[in-house]
């Protein structure tokens, strides 16, 4: 083995049974290793955190690494929901909408003191946190928080798809939660 190789890291495989040529594993588990290391962001960016974010996407921190090197720019090829930045109140139905085309399973990160909590802009036309309009999943913390914590929340959306029931999402829980933000 060449010393190229040695740095290699793969993913680890999921709890299973294995012998001479095969390994036997929960369907539901194989699902959760697939979505985990293929998922797409969609970047809803307002604000400087959009910048923190390609710069997450350049060589230097490469979130391909992580199964998201390709944006998706439509929210129906989206698994991810990147909210970075200032959202006003009037952006709030958009930011809603764009949820509502996303197809399951979609995860929603809040990226920035401003998408998380509305930041330093305590005012009447600032949306004081995005999870008054759609669910959040994980809160990345910061003004503007730095590529490494982007990479960070985007290791936790992992963690949440990998052990994932692939029925949480028809659970009455799931539905209610829908609900209360008026979400069909």
């Amino acid at each position: 083995m060449s010393d190229s190789n040695k740095d290699i890291t793969l993913a680890e495989a999921p709890e299973g049974v294995s012998g001479a040529g095969f390994f036997a594993t929960s369907f539901e588990k194989v699902i959760g290793l697939a979505r985990a290391n293929s998922l797409w962001p969609l970047p809803f960016a307002t604000s400087c955190c959009g910048i923190e974010f390609m710069a997450t996407m350049g060589s230097h921190y490469d979130i391909s690494r992580f199964g998201s090197e390709r944006p998706s720019f439509s929210p129906r090829q989206a698994d991810i929901l990147l909210v970075m930045g200032t959202i006003a109140k009037k952006m709030g139905p958009v930011v809603k909408q764009v949820y509502e085309q996303m197809s399951e399973p979609r995860w929603v990160v809040a990226v920035g003191a401003c998408a998380c909590s509305g930041g330093i802009f305590d005012t009447y036309s600032v949306l004081q946190g995005i999870d008054r309009v759609v669910p959040v999943d994980v809160y990345v913390p910061g003004c503007p928080p730095r590529p490494e914590q982007i990479l960070d929340g985007l290791m936790r959306v992992q963690d949440l798809a990998k052990n994932e029931s692939l029925r949480r999402r028809n659970s009455p829980e799931y539905q209610a939660l829908l609900e209360s933000y008026n979400i069909k």
